[in-house]
């Protein structure tokens, strides 16, 4: 099969992967961005109907094109599906959908692609595919009936999905707690909690919690810094909905799961609670397998770099959780990290 030369391949075209190919597109060199998905934004169109951001829309726009709408309200999933689509039209960014990467090796000085629509020689490569990449559940000893509908987050979507009945949701992070409020609506909902809870209000005195993070200078702490450590290792839940009815008992806590048998669920502290649903709020893990360069990865399969560049040259990761800041995998924080990486990029030869 004939492989194609290209200067920069991008690997991803959601938010860091557009981000990328924006300052891409201010250089002569040639890139292109792939894609798995049918459509851009197709990675937050698919999400549960009733998610928001927690940014409000002046922090949820890309570099050079700013989201419409009020400033101060916050953006449902569709709407930035429809805006990361917008942008990859509005700068004519190279895209090639539908395209799935096989495997990647490095050959000399450049780098072999093989994917599904085709083979590709880059002397760059960014991979762009986020932190959310493969569904993460926890191999828990037992088994629950199959009577119990089990999905992850990731799969759930509105609430008449669910079977009637009593709903656990295992994990307490921003999408657990979302999709806990919006089912105490319409089920008894149980919260399986890994570790306290921290909520911020999404608003304070009337202003974002990112207004005041600008202000006080978190918005800029660095993973290198011993305040980014501790923030990462504790970050906060954005929002308190879900305060009042864990209060009101319309949400029960419990501590962390630990076995399942037929429709129980047995806790740390020996508690219990039967289940009709099961939602695996338990986030994502990173797949890397198909990557054929040892020396990127550490022990756990972890990428090795320093905000973004590698150990192996003219390659990159981009829109990982706390690249360099907390906002890298976020809208509007994955540009700077985007900026940062183009210096680094190899010169067309």
């Amino acid at each position: 099969m004939i492989s194609h030369e290209i200067h920069t391949l991008v690997i991803g075209a959601g938010q860091a992967g557009l981000a990328m190919g924006y300052y891409l597109k201010q250089r002569p060199d040639s890139f292109l961005l792939i894609d798995a998905g049918k459509e851009i934004g197709d990675s937050w169109r698919y999400r549960y109907n009733s998610l928001t951001l927690f940014t409000p829309r002046a922090y949820s726009s890309l570099p050079g094109l700013p989201l419409r709408g009020d400033q101060h309200g916050y953006p449902c999933k569709d709407e930035i599906a429809d805006y990361l689509e917008g942008y990859a039209d509005h700068y004519q960014l190279p895209i090639q959908l539908n395209t799935q990467a096989i495997s990647l090796e490095k050959i000399k000085d450049d780098f072999f692609i093989q994917t599904s629509k085709g083979n590709y020689i880059a002397q760059n490569v960014i991979i762009a595919t986020g932190p959310f990449q493969k569904p993460y559940i926890p191999s828990l000893s037992g088994n629950l009936s199959d009577e119990v509908l089990q999905i992850h987050s990731a799969q759930y979507t509105h609430p008449n999905q669910l079977k009637e009945g009593p709903v656990l949701v295992v994990g307490a992070g921003n999408s657990g707690l979302q999709i806990a409020t919006e089912l105490s609506q319409t089920h008894p909902v149980s919260l399986s909690i890994g570790k306290s809870l921290r909520m911020v209000p999404q608003k304070i005195l009337g202003k974002s919690c990112f207004w005041w993070m600008d202000l006080l200078g978190l918005s800029e702490v660095t993973i290198d810094s011993k305040l980014g450590k501790y923030l990462k290792q504790n970050d906060p839940i954005i929002g308190t909905e879900a305060k009042p009815l864990i209060k009101q008992g319309k949400i029960k806590c419990y501590p962390r799961a630990i076995r399942l048998e037929n429709r129980l669920v047995h806790f740390q502290d020996k508690q219990s609670c039967e289940v009709n649903n099961l939602i695996w709020a338990t986030g994502f893990h990173s797949d890397y397998d198909w990557i054929q360069i040892p020396e990127l990865f550490d022990s756990k399969g972890h990428p090795i770099h320093h905000r973004g560049k590698t150990p192996v040259e003219g390659f990159y990761f981009l829109g990982l959780s706390w690249q360099y800041r907390r906002s890298s995998a976020l809208i509007y924080g994955v540009g700077k990290d985007a900026e940062y990486l183009l210096q680094f990029l190899k010169s067309q030869r």
